[in-house]
């Protein structure tokens, strides 16, 4: 059954956690979905993973919709979710839905995801009004990161937990239909939680969140060097690509690769009369 804002919003109400990872290709997109993943995320973290960037700003509109549309051509089932990249939502209400609208439109995405709290508000409302879900995105937003001075945890003091709080509020008010939580303490994120009535999605904000979303390289061991605190390795699939990669150097190297199983078979008698033509005998 399809993943939609209201079964996702059942989820929710039920105590169902909600699954969510990144996706930013077919193949992959196609695996999660089979596997039964409630909702893909085709974050402009793309930018690091997938780019090589150094952050997700450089992350252009002509990125998101080219991978957006990736994902959406596996995802059959999954709620696609797309990010709106750095300065698609910040100039104009106006630019912003004329964005959104080519996520969906041209992505094929089913909503789409923008970072900020009361500020952002107006922007919200003109999307929805315009008939796209969007998914808000509190705390660590990965956007401002200069503003921010680095990628540190978010709402620790007093002022920033109820300013946290408020703009939850206010987000779920403009018409959000979920909020994703990054790096917040987890006591904060189960305040939140429990205040909203839209689902909220956690990312090193403790497991009190409606559902959690990972960043598919980290959670399967693809991500080389420093990993946030928050991220759990659920399998090792670097050293296995390592070692298929070597072991195809190896035997490519050797000659033991392409066996004959791995060969196409031509009749004795043609290839015979080709030697001979050639004047290869």
């Amino acid at each position: 059954m399809k993943n939609t804002v209201s079964t996702l919003l059942k989820q929710k109400q039920s105590g169902d956690k909600i699954t969510m990872l990144t996706a930013y290709d077919y193949t992959t997109a196609k695996i999660m979905d089979e596997c039964g993943v409630n909702s893909i995320l085709i974050g402009d973290s793309l930018g690091m993973v997938m780019l090589g960037y150094e952050n997700t700003l450089p992350v252009t509109m002509e990125d998101m919709i080219h991978h957006t549309a990736a994902v959406s051509r596996g995802a059959v089932n999954t709620f696609v979710v797309a990010d709106m990249p750095f300065m698609s939502y910040q100039v104009s209400v106006e630019q912003a839905v004329i964005n959104a609208g080519r996520l969906i439109k041209e992505g094929g995405a089913n909503a789409v995801k923008l970072e900020g709290g009361a500020d952002v508000c107006d922007v919200i409302k003109a999307i929805v009004k315009a008939s796209i879900p969007v998914v808000a995105h509190l705390g660590l937003t990965p956007q401002s990161v200069n503003a921010f001075g680095g990628f540190k945890v978010q709402g620790k003091s007093l002022e920033a937990a109820r300013t946290l709080i408020a703009d939850a509020l206010k987000i779920q008010e403009a018409g959000a239909c979920m909020v994703v939580l990054e790096g917040i303490p987890a006591k904060l994120a189960d305040i939140i939680t429990k205040k909203l009535t839209i689902p909220t999605i956690g990312i090193g904000a403790g497991n009190g969140c409606d559902g959690q979303v990972l960043v598919y390289q980290d959670m399967l061991g693809l991500t080389i060097g420093h990993t946030a605190k928050f991220v759990k390795r659920f399998a090792e699939a670097g050293e296995l690509m390592r070692k298929g990669i070597s072991d195809y150097i190896d035997e490519t190297k050797s000659g033991v690769f392409p066996a004959e199983e791995h060969t196409y078979k031509i009749d004795d008698e043609v290839i015979a009369e080709i030697i001979k033509e050639e004047g290869l005998e």
